[in-house]
């Protein structure tokens, strides 16, 4: 028996590319984007946050920076 080998053909490099930026479009039309007011208030309460953290991490890099000290004695 012989074996039937069937040789596919690589597509156009511009078809795979014209396909791949319809299918991108496609998927953008699917996104929910969000209202410009809750943009703005979302990324209030990340700034909220970021500084929250700062000033934690800050006060207790200070606050461990002063232990040691008093425990090597400089």
């Amino acid at each position: 028996m012989a074996k039937t080998k069937t040789v596919q053909k690589k597509k156009n490099i511009f078809h795979r590319i014209s396909k791949s930026i319809k299918e991108i479009i496609s998927e953008l039309k699917k996104v929910t984007w969000a209202k410009g007011k809750d943009v703005v208030k979302n990324t209030g309460v990340v700034l909220v946050v970021v500084l929250f953290f700062l000033i934690t991490i800050g006060l207790t890099d200070s606050l461990l920076s002063y232990l040691f000290k008093l425990l090597v004695g400089a």
